[in-house]
């Protein structure tokens, strides 16, 4: 591993841990940086594996963090088959549009149209948010009903997009259903060991199926750690900034990384 390919694993390990928490779009920013990095250079086994290490460190953070919950969560009837029905809508979508997804990937410019998706969620979960700081403190444990589950389930499927991130439009969504956004934010993340666990085991199975022998080395492991360790930090952070109502910060965040992609996109094309 030369410095410049561990430079190039370190900055994905810090953008992964960090874009998969905060709201605005790990995959999105993947895709970006690496372009940025790389230039595209990279194989495309090269890319999925590194993308395979990544969500396993950020999956790891979330076990971590909310390790209490999960001990809990085998007597909570009500809020397994909620993380059960919001699972579903990612999974058909998963499933059915896979390869078109996979191609997104490589663009850019989705990304940045993503982004912008983000920003509007943001701004609107901050505008719409239903219930007053007080109501919020008492309903911490509170399970999405069916209805609200499946809401925040569709949300979550058009994460597949990159750009679109994960966490912060099934907050969003969450809000946008009525619930309290810690409750919400609680949620998003529950639903999210599911999601990036199904995503890994389809990306690993294409990665055994292919001809090309599966790129195992310290790049991967490197960064892995690194998501994970910056994953948990970032995680912790979101949530503090959750009960704060600073959402909109990002909402403008991800407004202008897009509008900056695209000024990149379209100087880098004269």
């Amino acid at each position: 591993m030369d410095a410049q390919e561990l430079f190039q694993v370190i900055i994905l390990g810090i953008v992964q841990g960090i874009a998969e928490f905060l709201p605005i779009s790990s995959s999105g920013h993947l895709v970006i940086v690496n372009e940025l990095l790389s230039g595209g250079i990279n194989s495309a086994e090269d890319d999925l594996a590194m993308n395979i290490a990544l969500h396993l460190g950020t999956l790891g953070s979330i076990l971590v963090v909310y390790r209490r919950d999960l001990r809990t969560l085998l007597f909570d009837i009500k809020m397994i088959r909620a993380i059960i029905i919001a699972t579903l809508p990612i999974v058909i979508v998963g499933l059915t549009l896979k390869d078109a997804v996979e191609s997104a990937f490589d663009t850019p410019a989705v990304a940045a149209g993503g982004l912008l998706v983000t920003a509007l969620l943001l701004w609107l979960c901050e505008w719409l948010e239903p219930v007053s700081q007080q109501q919020l403190e008492t309903k911490t444990d509170k399970a999405p009903d069916i209805k609200q589950a499946l809401s925040i389930g569709f949300f979550q499927a058009l994460a597949v997009v990159p750009g679109i991130s994960r966490s912060g439009s099934t907050i969003a969504g969450g809000v946008m259903t009525g619930l309290p956004r810690q409750i919400a934010a609680r949620f998003s993340f529950l639903i999210a060991i599911p999601a990036i666990l199904g995503a890994t085991l389809l990306h690993t199975k294409d990665m055994l199926e292919s001809p090309e022998p599966f790129p195992v080395d310290a790049t991967l492991l490197l960064g892995a750690l690194v998501s994970f360790i910056v994953g948990i930090f970032a995680l912790e952070g979101l949530l503090r900034i959750v009960r704060k109502k600073k959402l909109r910060w990002f909402a403008i965040y991800c407004l202008l990384a897009s509008l900056a992609t695209f000024t990149w996109l379209l100087t880098k094309n004269i």
